[in-house]
């Protein structure tokens, strides 16, 4: 146990001065490493707890996601119907959680239903799938054929709902240019939003708060706007109110001609024959297609540009628009302009989210963080050393040395993966240093064993570091699953307390088995003991 080859002498100290070298961009200024190599530029990110910011918690609506799912089962259930020229009395309605529809004639029932039971989708998609349905097709009697909803399909609807949310808010925040924010789900229906060294989250709601669903539809010109508030709308189409003020009512089709999903781009500008702002978007391949389609099928009708069931301009179509691009106004600001195009370009949210909890850190309360962490820090280390000094004298000496190079290449590795250090962080770090001690603690005191056995001083030492060696790996072997298990079922602070001891445990076995052994092995080459000072 004490041999060491010249290359695994060597191989062992280049790994743990290029791990410690990590940290060392930390110790400059940010300015100054951001005029560095990419490759050097990797450092440790301030949590919210450590630097200020703001903290939300946000709330999918998922009365929403079930209005949207029947919906969408219901216009389904519409078109299955019409291609199978099965004729239906009273139109398609939503009811008690559920689609019905009246079949005419009660022949037809049968047919009815095994047309719309091809409606309903394996939950799950086609690969996974459990082999249940989304939607159950009944027969209710009297020609009525009902379709519900299943209550595992609206939960893997959430599912997905809250994961889209997710990437769409996190495309949000990061157009803002803030650093490091931490996006995430937490329980069925909600996320979690921190934003370090964001101090005033009012912008940031407004635009997480928007949906951002844009529509291109057609103006219904059948009917005039003032018969439709009182109330003679079409079955295919709703009154929409205008974005800007005063609100003007347009009667606008239901069927979405493009929708925003399908825009490539979209940017703030200013027309440059009014100097108004307004903002330029750009369609995709199938986008473009599609409005080239509509345009040419619509020259002289007037068509709406709807933003969050808003109509934002309703142009009339002079020409076919056939190169995907266009420009929308309507009186913004340069703000609300540069807030319209980050909307878009990241896209709509699947379902509104309000927010359920909002808390902002200020950087001196971040500060104060960091220096309490950094005091409690510096006096459980200084502890540590005073007691191993104190216990095991020399070999104390060989253990703080272990124990200040494991704890730098903790660092070490947290700047290389980018970790973001919180105050868990820094109470992991402190907990490792413990962990760190405990394994030479081990280690020690089986040398101690060995030499009251009647051991010789090098025979007592390989004894003890090769017999500790399983208990060390045990008992790190076991803190090293509750830190996992804390990661995968943890959020916020309790992952980051569960990544610092993750990592602090890997370097406490690198630097218990490997670097204070080749340190205890240097000395027993060097003096050739006979007695050990221990």
């Amino acid at each position: 146990m004490l041999y060491f080859t010249r290359w695994r002498a060597l191989g062992i100290i280049l790994t743990a001065l290029v791990v410690c070298l990590c940290a060392v961009p930390n110790f400059f200024p940010e300015a100054q490493v951001k005029t560095w190599p990419t490759w050097a530029q990797r450092r440790l990110v301030l949590g919210l707890d450590l630097q200020g910011g703001s903290y939300l918690l946000l709330e999918v609506d998922s009365n929403y996601v079930k209005k949207e799912k029947l919906e969408q089962v219901r216009d389904d259930t519409r078109k299955a119907l019409r291609d199978a020229r099965i004729l239906f009395n009273g139109g398609v309605q939503i009811r008690n959680d559920g689609v019905e529809v009246r079949i005419t004639k009660e022949a037809d029932v049968p047919a009815a239903i095994t047309k719309l039971r091809e409606v309903a989708q394996p939950i799950g998609g086609l690969l996974g799938s459990s082999g249940q349905r989304d939607v159950d097709v009944t027969d209710a009697g009297g020609g009525l054929v009902r379709l519900t909803v299943s209550q595992p399909a609206m939960i893997e609807r959430m599912r997905k709902t809250i994961e889209q949310s997710i990437q769409i808010v996190e495309r949000r925040v990061n157009e803002l240019g803030t650093v490091e924010p931490v996006i995430q789900r937490q329980g069925t229906d909600r996320i979690l939003v921190q934003v370090p060294g964001l101090q005033d989250p009012t912008h940031l709601k407004e635009l997480l708060g928007k949906t951002a669903k844009m529509e291109f539809r057609m103006v219904d010109t059948s009917v005039s706007a003032d018969q439709a508030q009182q109330g003679r709308v079409p079955p295919d189409s709703e009154l929409l109110m205008s974005a800007s003020p005063p609100p003007v009512p347009y009667v606008v089709k239901k069927q979405v001609l493009v929708s925003g999903g399908e825009l490539s781009d979209a940017q703030p500008g200013f027309d440059q024959r009014t100097g108004e702002a307004i903002v330029s978007f750009k369609f995709n391949t199938s986008g473009a297609r599609k409005f080239a389609q509509a345009t040419a099928d619509n020259v002289g009708q007037p068509f709406a540009i709807v933003l969050d069931n808003k109509v934002i301009s309703a142009p009339v179509i002079r020409e076919p628009i056939t190169g995907g691009q266009g420009q929308i106004s309507g009186s913004f600001t340069v703000q609300s302009a540069n807030d319209l195009a980050i909307l878009m370009r990241a896209g709509a949210l699947p379902a509104p989210l309000t927010v359920v909890e909002e808390r902002t850190v200020g950087p001196g309360l971040g500060q104060d963080s960091i220096e309490k962490g950094e005091l409690a820090a510096y006096v459980g280390s200084i502890l540590v050393v005073v007691f191993m000094l104190l216990t095991y004298r020399l070999f104390g000496v060989f253990a703080n040395i272990a124990v200040a190079i494991n704890v730098a290449m903790i660092f070490g590795l947290l700047s290389l993966l980018n970790a973001t250090l919180t105050l868990p962080g820094i109470a992991g770090i402190v907990l490792t240093v413990g962990i760190a001690v405990d394994s030479n603690v081990l280690i020690y005191e089986r040398i101690r064993e060995e030499l009251r056995g009647g051991r010789n001083a090098i025979s007592a030492i390989d004894a003890g570091f090769k017999r500790a060696l399983a208990t060390i790996l045990d008992s790190n072997i076991t803190t090293f699953i509750a830190a996992a298990v804390l990661f995968y079922i943890g959020t916020g602070p309790v992952r980051g307390f569960a990544v610092t001891l993750g990592i602090g445990i890997i370097t406490t076995v690198f630097t218990a088995f490997t670097l204070t052994r080749l340190i205890v092995a240097a000395w027993v080459r060097w003096k050739r003991p006979q007695t050990v000072p221990i």
